[in-house]
């Protein structure tokens, strides 16, 4: 499951032609991580990590959460629990456990899939904004593109972001912003 295809950028730049691909998949695979520092994981990944608790919760580092594979006991001799006896709070990236008990015995080695498990037509049509966005470089001063063109002008920078990410991405994208702490 990818964000954005070479095909989907393609379409977009109304390009038909082959002669632009190695450069242009550049462009699509440097989209995928700004999109996801805004959102969280899109793409589906297995993510491996270690995590403490002091409580009934334990909160894993990136969010969503499509699925927990496995949750073992860092040290030697530590039971695993059965994922079936967890929840998993998908948005938040926060696992408790049904039984009401605390997760002793740790630090815990966590297994799950981050991610969101299908690519929102709205995040997708974000990432294809950014890409046209930044493939207008390619243009430079013949075409008018000098200061920003019609997206923002580089005098103007969207707090925290630059001038690479326009405001109409960061707008589509609002609705799917990662939780604090999270991406």
């Amino acid at each position: 499951m990818a964000l954005l295809t070479l095909a989907e950028a393609k379409a977009q730049l109304d390009i038909d032609t082959d002669a632009h691909d190695a450069e242009l998949l550049a462009y699509v695979e440097a989209v995928t991580p700004v999109i996801e520092q805004f959102t969280g994981p899109v793409e589906n990944r297995t993510v491996t990590e270690q995590v403490n608790s002091r409580s009934n919760l334990l909160a894993l580092s990136q969010a969503p959460v499509v699925s927990l594979t496995s949750l073992t006991p860092v040290l030697t001799g530590g039971q695993a629990v059965d994922v079936g006896d967890l929840a998993v709070d998908s948005a938040a990236g926060v696992v408790r456990r049904l039984d009401g008990g605390s997760f002793a015995g740790g630090p815990w080695t966590a297994v799950y899939v981050a991610g969101r498990g299908t690519v929102s037509p709205t995040i997708n049509l974000a990432a294809r904004i950014m890409v046209q966005h930044l493939w207008r470089t390619q243009y430079g001063a013949a075409r008018g593109m000098v200061g920003g063109g019609d997206d923002v002008s580089v005098t103007e920078p969207i707090a925290g972001w630059g001038y690479a990410v326009p405001y109409r991405v960061l707008q589509l994208l609002e609705p799917f912003k990662a939780p604090p702490g999270v991406a």
